[in-house]
C-alpha cells in the first residue's frame, strides 16, 4: 500500500529532519522503508543507537509496527515505514520557519536543556501549550517544534504531555 505524508505545518519537519540526522538513524530508516526488521535486527546491526531509531521513528509515527515470530519463545516487535513518500507544503512565513530549522538543527545539549525546563512545566499531568510558551518565552512555533522533536513528551490537543514508556515502546 502506497501512503503519502503530507505536512501541511511547519513543525511538521522536525520529525522529518531528525529521522535523517545521523548515518545510523538514515541507514534504518532506509533498512525499515524496504522490509520488515525487528528491533533486534536493527540492533544487532546498528547497535543500541539502532533500537533508539526504531523507539523514534515509532514517536514520530514514521513506522508501523506489527508482531512477528522469530522462532523464539516469544512474538518479537518488528517496523515497517509508514509512508512511501512526503508531500511538503513549503510556504510558511520566515519567523515561522526558522523556528523550525533552529529546533531541528539545535545541538544536542541545547536541545537537553531547553527540554528538561519544558518537561518541568508541564509536570505529570500534562498543561496548556500556551501556558508553557508564555513561562519560557518562546513562541508557539518554537514550542511546538522542540516538543515534536522529543521522545519524551508529545501533543494531545493543546496540551502537553509526558510520554509513558508503553506510549512508544
Amino acid at each position: 500500500m502506497s501512503r503519502i505524508k503530507v505536512i501541511n505545518e511547519p513543525s511538521e519537519l522536525v520529525p522529518m529532519l531528525r529521522a535523517v540526522d545521523t548515518p545510523v538513524k538514515r541507514a534504518v530508516l532506509k533498512e525499515v522503508t524496504l522490509e520488515w526488521k525487528t528491533a533486534d535486527e536493527i540492533e544487532k546491526k546498528y547497535g543500541p543507537e539502532g533500537r533508539a531509531a526504531t523507539i523514534f521513528f515509532e514517536k514520530m509515527k514514521l513506522v508501523e509496527t506489527r508482531w512477528q515470530s522469530t522462532g523464539g519463545n516469544f512474538p518479537e516487535k518488528s517496523y515497517h515505514s509508514y509512508y512511501s513518500s512526503f508531500n511538503i507544503n513549503a510556504q510558511w512565513p520566515v519567523y515561522e520557519i526558522s523556528d523550525v530549522l533552529a529546533a531541528a538543527m539545535m545541538g544536542e545539549e541545547e536541545y537537553a536543556e531547553i527540554e528538561a525546563k519544558i518537561l518541568e512545566q508541564v509536570g505529570k499531568g500534562g498543561k496548556f501549550s500556551g501556558d508553557v510558551a508564555e513561562v519560557l518565552g518562546l513562541s508557539s512555533t518554537m514550542l511546538k517544534s522542540l516538543v515534536r522533536r522529543s521522545v519524551k513528551m508529545d501533543y494531545r490537543g493543546h496540551k502537553i504531555e509526558i510520554l509513558k514508556e508503553n506510549d512508544h515502546v
